[in-house]
């Protein structure tokens, strides 16, 4: 009886270990992921780049689980190839049908959820917390896929029993493929589609919700529409560790999201405005001069890749004038917010000068209304300011730097492997 215990004591000491390990594993990845994601938006050419990467993990994560999404549609993609083929009609017709329909259905309900999310964050604080909620969400769903905690393992949005009633319904009324294809997006009793429809509603942007959910989409159509080819080559184990590896970039995006929705709230919780802050802990700005200016004036250009320089060092108490060049707008760089000094910068073609005045020392972040091209402002007493505006923190500068070079090496690595070819 003493063994018995003994055995089950260690198992238990051991089931907690794993537990604390993987917990340990998914913070530092995620801090891992958060890092890279501030250096991506502050470095130059970085926020395109940053953006596209994105839009190809949402294209995996559907791939990876189409092959989830097989079990509860393969059976609608069996029954109108059937009766297509029983019209006389081609079967890779239908599918091209049920593509389409699928995309277009998933892409307009993006929309939705993130015309949604516009709606709900009529303020940037709002619309922060909305993104912070759906980060939040995308991370438990993520280790929910993970299969880690039990305790997640109904961690999901139930559907509402009038839709599933609704879906089934028009699906015994309908055999064109296009139809069904466009049912599919109210499928929201798929887990990783209710994942998605969340991410649309946190970016708060129409556009942008349609966009994710569009390449979300297009990554699942090559399994369903080929499902009969392709699962036959996969054993029965392959599909639960896909959809574990979906579960792991789920949790990626996740914490993107949190992070950018950290950003915009202006809470200064978001990474790129704790590194700032340790920095300057770590290596304070030093006078350069004790000469007290009547006014400050930084610029800035807004371009596409991002806005330059987006660090700036001010004196507390001196007004400020922040002469902004736009010469690239885009849908994403087109405004800014600056939640603690209450500023909202619609941002147009040419200069424009926007005032205010630092009341507090500290570390003030801004960026873009979409959180995704961030930004500092430096704020330190008069005593202990110097006089080159924009220029920050050693540690951070250095760091900055070096990932700047490392890029610059890898990039001209790829070119003279492609000139030697």
């Amino acid at each position: 009886m003493s063994t018995t215990n003994e055995t089950s004591a260690k198992h238990s000491v051991i089931t907690a270990t794993k537990k604390i390990i993987y917990i340990i594993i998914a913070l530092s990845g995620i801090g891992l992921i958060l890092w890279l994601d501030s250096w991506f938006m502050n470095h130059a050419d970085m926020p395109k780049l940053g953006r596209d990467m994105s839009y190809g993990l949402l294209f995996i994560v559907g791939f990876l689980t189409s092959f989830h999404c097989v079990g509860m549609c393969g059976p609608l993609i069996i029954g109108y190839t059937a009766k297509s083929t029983a019209n006389g009609y081609k079967a890779h017709g239908a599918h091209i049908l049920y593509g389409i329909g699928k995309t277009l259905s998933y892409t307009s309900i993006g929309a939705l959820f993130g015309a949604f999310g516009a709606v709900v964050a009529f303020t940037p604080y709002t619309q922060g917390a909305v993104g912070v909620a759906a980060g939040v969400f995308l991370i438990l769903f993520g280790l929910h896929m993970l299969d880690w905690f039990p305790s997640l393992s109904h961690f999901r949005i139930k559907t509402p029993g009038f839709v599933m009633r609704f879906i089934g319904k028009e699906y015994r009324k309908h055999s064109n493929p296009f139809i069904i294809g466009l049912l599919n997006g109210l499928m929201i009793i798929c887990g990783p589609l209710q994942a998605m429809y969340v991410m649309a509603a946190g970016t708060g942007s129409w556009t942008e919700g349609a966009v994710l959910l569009f390449f979300f989409g297009l990554g699942t159509l090559p399994l369903l529409m080929g499902f009969g080819f392709l699962t036959s080559l996969l054993s029965v184990n392959l599909t639960p560790k896909l959809l574990k590896a979906s579960g792991a970039i789920v949790m990626v995006l996740g914490a993107i999201m949190l992070n950018r929705g950290l950003a915009v709230t202006g809470t200064g919780m978001d990474f790129n405005t704790m590194l700032a802050r340790a920095s300057l802990h770590f290596s304070p700005v030093v006078a350069e001069t004790q000469e007290l200016p009547s006014e400050q004036i930084i610029h800035m250009d807004v371009l596409r890749s991002g806005y330059s320089p987006n660090q700036f060092t001010l004196r507390k108490g001196i007004p400020v004038k922040w002469v902004i060049d736009s010469k690239e707008l885009t849908p994403c760089n087109n405004a800014i917010v600056v939640p603690q000094y209450e500023l909202e910068i619609k941002l147009q073609q040419g200069e424009q000068t926007i005032e205010f005045t630092p009341p507090e020392s500290g570390v003030v972040p801004w960026s873009c209304w979409m959180g995704m091209i961030p930004g500092t402002f430096i704020v330190v007493d008069q005593a202990a300011a110097g006089a080159d505006r924009g220029r920050v923190p050693a540690i951070y500068e250095s760091l900055r730097q070096n990932m700047a070079s490392v890029w610059h090496e890898v990039k001209q690595m790829f070119q003279d492997d492609g000139q030697s070819q």
